[in-house]
């Protein structure tokens, strides 16, 4: 008689609730947001140790910035605001994976959530989203975590209910 071996678990890393309460307590931390170097007119960031296998970043927005319309392909995620005041513009629609370069989306589908200091959100994959500092005078400062680690990221453009991929950033567009 021989015996199988039990299948290994692959670990499926933390849940984007782990993601987020990561987020929020590092963006409570004054010594880690006092750490990032401000730009007055470009975004600035620095990558930080995540939970449990988990890509995390600490970003700096100037006034006025944001990110474009993005989402993060298989990741979930999660971010918290340190400083300032952040604005994210997300659809509820989940987008085919591939396979189209424009869609037109329903009426329905935007909501916008604000996120003062000491807030966050967790999201699921691939979560069709922009983040900005509205803000005219004041710098933001957030922390970001993706599980797993961001395999890419998808950049669209928004024209009315048109949504177009633009391109695909790999990791070495970023680090």
């Amino acid at each position: 008689m021989s015996v199988v071996p039990a299948p290994t678990r692959v670990s499926a890393g933390p849940t984007a609730a782990e993601l987020l309460s990561f987020a929020l307590r590092t963006a409570a931390d004054p010594e880690i947001v006092d750490s990032l170097p401000l730009d007055p007119e470009g975004r600035t960031w620095m990558r930080l140790d995540g939970p449990g296998g988990s890509e995390a970043w600490l970003i700096g927005w100037p006034p006025g910035t944001g990110t474009g319309w993005h989402d993060h392909a298989e990741s979930r995620g999660a971010f918290a605001t340190a400083r300032g005041r952040l604005t994210e513009h997300s659809l509820t629609v989940r987008l085919p994976a591939e396979g189209w370069r424009s869609l037109v989306l329903a009426a329905d589908v935007d909501r916008e959530r604000a996120l003062p200091e000491g807030t966050g959100r967790a999201f699921a994959e691939h979560h069709v989203h922009e983040v900005l500092n509205e803000s005219p005078a004041e710098h933001a400062v957030s922390v970001h975590a993706y599980y797993p680690p961001l395999p890419l990221i998808r950049r669209f453009s928004r024209n009315g209910p048109a949504l177009t991929l633009e391109h695909v950033e790999r990791p070495a567009d970023w680090q």
